[in-house]
């Protein structure tokens, strides 16, 4: 999300891998009514000039509301920062629903394990949202340092395999590879393990 320049409300990107082609078009459906140009491909030139493609990709158009959104999401002691945090209320209204959105945008599967890419939050947030996970969803899962990339969130692998039961329901079947299967859209295949 951001504020432009001179810009009063925010708007908001959706931009993923082409490997995310139906999660861009499930976003999509969720926000179109702030969408006034429906999905599309990005592309980029090679060192050679030649075009190719690289994401899928939609933006609202700026709103009060997402500015009410921007503010929960991107002020920290008052002032706008335009670093994202995690706001306290999410520890009350954390459910699997917004933990399987989490995981399909900043998750990965890797050892039967389930870790989330939290760089761009602060200490202190990642804490938070630990604690949602824990409180709301009875899933504990644990902080290391990434090398000087900042932190990183998992859970164990029995620590996983309850959070898998409580979110798969709300996984999109393209983005099921997040949590240790393959997409039986895509490769008609079941589980990894």
């Amino acid at each position: 999300m951001r504020i432009g320049k001179g810009a009063c409300n925010a708007n908001f990107k959706i931009d993923h891998c082409l490997k995310q082609k139906e999660y861009v078009f499930w976003k999509y459906e969720i926000m179109k009514d702030f969408v006034l140009t429906p999905q599309k491909v990005s592309v980029r030139k090679d060192q050679d000039g030649n075009i190719y493609p690289k994401s899928w990709w939609f933006r609202t158009l700026r709103h009060p509301e997402l500015t009410k959104l921007y503010d929960e999401f991107y002020t920290k002691d008052g002032y706008r920062t335009g670093k994202k945090v995690v706001p306290k209320w999410l520890i009350k209204e954390f459910n699997e629903y917004i933990a399987a959105v989490l995981i399909m945008d900043d998750g990965s599967y890797n050892k039967e394990a389930i870790d989330i890419s939290t760089y761009s939050f602060s200490k202190e947030d990642i804490e938070i949202l630990i604690h949602a996970f824990s409180k709301k969803l009875n899933v504990k899962f644990h902080m290391y340092r990434d090398r000087d990339i900042g932190y990183r969130i998992y859970a164990n692998k029995e620590e996983t395999k309850k959070l898998i039961e409580k979110i798969s329901p709300y996984i999109i079947p393209e983005m099921m590879y997040k949590i240790g299967f393959y997409s039986p859209v895509t490769t008609g295949s079941k589980a990894l393990n």
